[in-house]
């Protein structure tokens, strides 16, 4: 890459293609346009797909998807379930392929640089310069959840929410290391970015998801790329979140795991260094490792009431919620100010709720 002033063009460089979304249309509903753009930065070309029009005096909605994924492949069951379309309407959302793993990508030279993770978290300024967005709420998933808080902790003022599914924020340790040599003298790359995304049991009983997740990774084109995203999450650095401390995320924050998900210890260890006025915890039940994947309607129900303490969703989109128990607490959001509330939820499978705050205090979901 060249350096100096003659590089600076090239954050109008683009490649721009218009895109249907193929999915099952609502009544009344209108297809999709996606519009996929193409931007320079210091560390390579970024590739993301941007949904919807901006909205006055609101963020945009941007993701990350994981390892052995592209947006299309980590998101797409959440921002198809029907009942997100009531959300979707309301915001402009951005999609964010990490370098090398969008549909069509060529495969790197053998010796290609991938970036670090930090790197990857830097490249998002460029994303947001390019569009003219100055905030926005994050999405992201396992190294795009990574990505995501390495980015907020950096540029505080941009992000005004983050939803968090299955993080981990700390570096490998030794012991990590040599799990991870180990495995890999005996499993193929693919394999072990499966045990990455699923459970053990999920990759037992080989369902459908299961099947279709494998076949994804084990046949990807860009097989060698997904191996260099894999490599950087491997060797990210310690996020050093302390409670109370300087280095924490200042915005709400909705941590997400599933039940007996591979990250499910990182993620309740991440819960125990945040600001608790400011996180929220939802472990979901029957979900496996990928809850976005398999229990979009929860996920939806989780994010409406996330918005809603941010102030941005009215208790009337909140369909499959109880009324009586979002009314309660929407006028408690409004004494308190929405953002300053503490939010802790936890789901049970056997009676599909969502608790808030003190105990006994639930939010009915009927998914």
């Amino acid at each position: 890459m060249e350096n100096g002033g003659s590089r600076q063009v090239t954050m109008a460089e683009l490649r721009e293609v218009q895109i249907t979304e193929e999915k099952p249309l609502l009544p009344g509903q209108t297809p999709e346009v996606a519009k996929t753009h193409s931007v320079e930065t210091p560390y390579g070309s970024v590739t993301f797909t941007v949904y919807g029009t901006p909205k006055p005096k609101r963020p945009a909605i941007l993701t990350y998807h994981d390892v052995g994924l592209n947006y299309k492949s980590c998101f797409q069951p959440l921002f198809q379930f029907a009942d997100m379309q009531e959300i979707i309407q309301n915001f402009v959302r951005v999609h964010v392929d990490a370098p090398g793993m969008e549909e069509g990508a060529p495969v790197f030279p053998l010796g290609y640089q991938y970036p670090s993770l930090d790197q990857l978290a830097d490249m998002i300024p460029c994303i947001l310069q390019y569009l003219n967005f100055s905030t926005i709420i994050g999405i992201g998933v396992g190294a795009g959840a990574y990505v995501l808080s390495r980015y907020a902790l950096t540029h505080p003022d941009t992000v005004e929410g983050l939803v968090l599914i299955n993080i981990d924020p700390n570096a490998k340790g030794w012991m990590d290391w040599a799990a991870h040599k180990l495995t890999g003298l005996t499993s193929s790359i693919s394999e072990m970015i499966l045990g990455h995304l699923f459970s053990q049991e999920e990759l037992s009983g080989n369902s459908e998801l299961i099947q279709k997740y494998r076949n994804i990774i084990a046949h990807a084109p860009n097989l060698d790329n997904i191996e260099l995203y894999w490599n950087s999450y491997n060797n990210r650095r310690d996020l050093n979140f302390v409670r109370g401390g300087d280095t924490t995320l200042k915005c709400p924050v909705m941590l997400v795991v599933g039940d007996q998900a591979p990250h499910e210890d990182a993620v309740v260890e991440c819960n125990s260094k945040l600001d608790p006025t400011q996180t929220s915890f939802l472990k979901m039940a029957d979900s496996g490792g990928q809850p976005q994947l398999t229990q979009p309607g929860k996920l939806t129900e989780a994010f409406k009431y996330f918005l809603q303490g941010m102030g941005y969703m009215a208790s009337s989109c909140m369909t499959r919620l109880s009324r009586s128990r979002t009314a309660s607490l929407t006028s408690a959001a409004s004494i308190d100010g929405n953002r300053s509330r503490s939010r802790t939820l936890s789901q049970s499978s056997e009676s599909g709720t969502l608790s808030s705050g003190p105990p006994g205090h639930t939010m009915e979901v009927s998914c």
